[in-house]
């Protein structure tokens, strides 16, 4: 119930973002997002008594982590669905584990490239273009949205990698460093969005309910519902709901949206999967 939960929710975080975007700014639907996800897992520290990290060079890495991590892709996102449909931006965030696969065989010495993996990175390119109608010219695709879809897929695996290189084994618990990094995260909007908008003439209701689903539920509730799956199945396990976000998001997209359809979208889409999902180490059996 939680894996569809969690997919359920992240799917539909493409369609909360377009929604949201109706009736404010980009920057002010991702500040709204940080705030109310910052809040439940401020709530979360409050219940389990967890404390906020310390020391100063902990909270510089975490200052780069909410950049790489929040503030900036999900920034991306906002802006991306000003010109393309909510599907193709939950597909472009499928392609996340591509580039990490390509991002670890150069920034991490232990994580070695195979055949498979090599060929899962080809597979899922191939995908990306057949998502993109590359033998149309790309024809009626809003190059820059697409770009900014894709660049925010990109920085979650680089800020991943710098997690793992700078506070892996730092001794705080995830929950502890995740609402840290949530707050820094809302603190950069805060100082980002007044610079770029002005304050909106009157709130929206439907874009201000999705922006606080969107926060809540996509950001706050979704966080404490993964650290909950990797410690009961593992992080292997609990990383295979990265292949239904796309699914939802298009179904989302183009049942409640009524966003257009082509064949090339959910056959490139299951294209990145596979690709995606031959690119994941295999790990060692057990039984």
């Amino acid at each position: 119930m939680r894996f569809g939960a969690l997919s359920l929710v992240w799917g539909f975080s493409f369609l909360l973002i377009k929604v949201g975007t109706d009736g404010y700014a980009p920057f002010q639907v991702t500040l709204g997002r940080l705030l109310f996800g910052t809040l439940v897992l401020a709530a979360a520290m409050a219940w389990k008594r967890e404390r906020l990290p310390r020391g100063a060079r902990t909270w510089g890495h975490l200052a780069v982590a909410a950049l790489l991590l929040n503030a900036l892709p999900f920034s991306l996102f906002a802006y991306s669905e000003l010109t393309i449909p909510s599907a193709l931006a939950g597909i472009c965030n499928a392609t996340s584990p591509l580039w990490g696969m390509a991002l670890s065989m150069v920034a991490l010495s232990e994580d070695r490239p195979t055949r498979r993996r090599v060929a899962g990175l080809g597979i899922g390119f191939l995908g990306v273009l057949t998502v993109l109608g590359v033998w149309q010219g790309f024809h009626d695709l809003d190059a820059a949205g697409t770009a900014m879809a894709l660049l925010a897929s990109l920085s979650y695996p680089v800020g991943w990698i710098y997690v793992r290189r700078t506070l892996a084994g730092s001794g705080h618990s995830h929950l502890s460093l995740t609402g840290a990094q949530l707050m820094l995260a809302t603190v950069q909007l805060a100082v980002v969005t007044p610079l770029f908008t002005s304050a909106p003439d009157h709130f929206a209701l439907v874009p201000l309910l999705a922006v606080v689903a969107l926060g809540a539920l996509g950001t706050g509730f979704a966080v404490l519902v993964q650290y909950g799956l990797v410690a009961e199945v593992g992080p292997t396990t609990a990383q295979m709901v990265t292949y239904f976000i796309p699914v939802i998001a298009t179904a989302a997209g183009v049942a409640i949206l009524g966003e257009p359809l082509a064949w090339s979208t959910p056959v490139g889409a299951a294209v990145v999967l596979a690709g995606a999902a031959l690119t994941q180490p295999r790990r060692p059996r057990t039984d």
